[in-house]
């Protein structure tokens, strides 16, 4: 079997190319087809971590979700993070490779071709559809020689191509008759369609422009697709999750909720912030507000989280430099929860170490909050099964016992000095089978270990346990019960499936796959 596919390119960064590729590898899956997601290079520091220990963009990850199959690194063979504004690590199939500034990369990315066509036609001979996502823009014209992503990854596997603007943002047209001008021919000739996304208002104005449109660029409009408060995993910036939140606490179903009941999850929005979807399970409970944290103070919060960074000394400086060190401080004395998770969670004790992108061991004064010295260690992907350790410190003994399943990138050296005791036991991590700390007063937490917000007992549990400090009372458990994340996740790709059907031209768009339905 070799695939057929379809590309989606955008006309620049953040224009839904994620999305729609989400959206449409669960269209494909309701019609029947096996289907599989691919992109060949990604830009993000949200990823995922596969069951034999590989990291991947998270973005593919959930599009493997959609279409129903286990995530691979063949789906995502080149995944680069950045470590500063110059810097950028480079993991290929799932492994760190290496460090590589901005224009030594550029130099080595034909190197990549070849590792990037093999994973490609991997994925092609299991499956029907392959749905590839591009990245940036394909008009970035000072990256074309070398481009291994977008025209470069539709050249190599004769993919028709799809470019998608963003309406939302303003100036669409614009952008995507500059985008057609500036191709050259052959790239213009594997462009067969455009889709105008995150619209808002009466279709009706929009009709003459698109007819207008379809004249300058002698390409049809395949679709309008609207704005939508969807939940989908995001690729790399927490912007529309945070665009989402806020719209979801305004909505008329939570406007009978008690104000003063609900749970505040304040989240500190960090640069180079990590696998951020880590906490979006817990934000979709009942009785929690979760919301981010910019540049004012953290105010009102019930729990404090810092995620995970790819920079903990940038963390650290941008904490410092907000005066949020010494708020934490102070609402830990108040008794507010407050959790490290990934990277950050060393960022807890008296001070941390790590070593640089130049190998150089460095030392920085942590929170304070847990008193320990812990040693940063390289990246050290695995999957992890665990469970919280017993006889927790009340009140977050309410957490004991509940079996967990998450993913670490990174562990660390922990000297261990004050009272904290060990927060969670894993059973398959023979280097190390203890991870986290929780301070001797219940309410300062750390770990390694992302993703266990999604394990559903968990995530109930820990409800109860911000419940129980608020309120001195326990959740309702059937109220609690009453939300499964990965059931609302499945519902809401079919949400997702069925808006882009309705409002796109889907004869077309198997037409130019090359499929007759």
């Amino acid at each position: 079997m070799t695939a057929k596919c379809i590309m989606i390119q955008g006309t620049g960064s953040s224009v839904g190319k994620s999305r729609l590729v989400t959206g449409l590898c669960r269209l494909f899956k309701q019609d029947g087809f096996k289907v599989a997601p691919f992109k060949s290079q990604n830009m993000a520091l949200n990823s995922y971590i596969t069951r034999d220990g590989l990291e991947m963009g998270r973005a593919q990850a959930t599009q493997a979700e959609a279409c129903g199959i286990e995530p691979s690194v063949i789906m995502n063979p080149i995944l680069l993070k950045p470590r500063s504004d110059k810097n950028s690590q480079v993991i290929v199939k799932g492994k760190p490779f290496g460090n590589f500034s901005a224009m030594d990369y550029h130099e080595y990315k034909p190197k990549l071709m070849q590792l990037i066509k093999e994973s490609y036609d991997e994925l092609a001979r299991d499956n029907d559809i392959i749905v590839i996502e591009g990245a940036g823009s394909p008009a970035e014209i000072n990256l074309r020689e070398r481009d291994i992503v977008n025209m470069g990854m539709a050249e190599l596997v004769n993919a028709p191509v799809v470019i998608v603007g963003d309406i939302d943002r303003g100036g669409v047209f614009a952008s995507l008759a500059g985008t057609m001008l500036l191709l050259n021919d052959n790239e213009k000739a594997m462009v067969k369609a455009v889709i105008i996304n995150k619209f808002r208002g009466d279709l009706k104005l929009l009709e003459p422009g698109l007819e207008m449109l379809e004249d300058i660029i002698k390409r049809p409009v395949l679709g309008v697709v609207p704005y939508a408060d969807i939940y989908i995993d995001e690729e790399d910036s927490p912007q529309s999750e945070k665009e989402r939140l806020m719209q979801k606490y305004d909505r008329s179903d939570n406007a009978d909720m008690d104000k003063e009941s609900q749970l505040k999850v304040k989240v500190l929005s960090l640069p180079r912030i990590t696998n951020f979807t880590d906490f979006a399970p817990l934000g979709e409970f009942p009785g929690i507000q979760l919301s981010y944290v910019y540049n004012g103070p953290i105010d009102d919060a019930d729990m404090v989280l810092i995620p995970g960074s790819e920079n903990p000394k940038e963390s650290m400086e941008f904490i410092q430099s907000r005066g949020w060190d010494k708020e934490i401080q102070e609402l830990s004395k108040t008794g507010v929860v407050i959790l490290g998770m990934g990277s950050s969670y060393p960022l807890l004790g008296k001070t941390l170490s790590f070593s640089s992108d130049f190998g150089i061991k460095e030392n920085i004064k942590g929170l304070g909050l847990l008193d320990v010295h812990i040693e940063l260690q390289q990246q050290d992907s695995i999957r992890v099964l665990g469970k919280i350790s017993d006889n927790l410190p009340a009140p977050a003994d309410v957490l004991s016992g509940s079996e967990i399943e998450g993913y670490r990138i990174y562990s660390g050296n922990i000297i261990q000095q004050g009272k904290e005791i060990n927060f969670i036991k894993t059973y398959n991590c023979s280097d190390n089978s203890l991870d986290g700390l929780i301070s001797a007063t219940g309410r300062t937490l750390g770990t390694f270990i992302h993703g266990i917000f999604d394990n559903h007992d968990f995530t109930m549990r820990f409800v109860n346990f911000l419940k129980n400090i608020k309120h001195d009372e326990s959740v309702i458990t059937n109220n609690a019960k009453s939300f499964d994340f990965n059931k609302f996740k499945e519902a809401e790709y079919d949400r997702w499936a069925d808006i882009i059907r309705a409002n796109i031209d889907i004869k077309k768009l198997y037409e130019i796959i090359g499929i007759e339905i």
